[in-house]
């Protein structure tokens, strides 16, 4: 009998653990709020987190695009027998990764030298070197106030490759 009266006691003073603990959620309206502290804190994080990786992969596709395009040009150049030849394969293997890669035609930039420095470029024997430059625009910027301008990445890169000796010979 007395175990029963004690057990009666404590599930009594459990119920009203619960309903106190119920009433004074319910005064300071704390219901519900998880869900929506969930889906703003979600998305005040995720988005700016979206929009880096998604700038990121912009940004390294024209990396891997400028990087190709002066290595390709730099061979292409080089394994040339003439010059007309070769001006004629730079412009295609440029057309080719600008097409492949996405790059922005208009900020396309080549710089091409030689090797021993003042040298005709290209000669039989040299090495040239192709720097292929380009800028890379972030998405979502509009157009307001030429922001869209001012929110670019440049990406460069170079490549050197060694003339044939035999470069320009009949």
């Amino acid at each position: 009998m007395l175990r029963s009266r004690r057990s009666n006691e404590a599930e009594a003073l459990a119920e009203r653990d619960v309903r106190e603990t119920q009433s004074a959620r319910r005064a300071l309206g704390e219901t519900g709020s998880a869900a929506l502290e969930f889906i703003v804190a979600g998305l005040l994080l995720l988005v700016p987190v979206v929009y880096l990786v998604v700038s990121l992969g912009l940004i390294q596709e024209q990396s891997l695009g400028v990087e190709a395009g002066a290595r390709h040009i730099a061979r292409s150049v080089s394994s040339a027998p003439d010059a007309v030849t070769a001006a004629t394969r730079a412009r295609a293997a440029l057309a080719t990764v600008v097409g492949e890669y996405g790059l922005d035609r208009d900020s396309v930039r080549i710089e091409m030298s030689c090797r021993p420095a003042g040298a005709a470029c290209p000669e039989a024997g040299v090495t040239l070197i192709v720097t292929l430059s380009a800028k890379v625009s972030l998405p979502l910027i509009p157009p307001v106030l030429g922001l869209d301008r001012l929110a670019t990445v440049p990406v460069e890169a170079s490549a050197m490759q060694r003339v044939s000796q035999f470069w320009g010979a009949p």
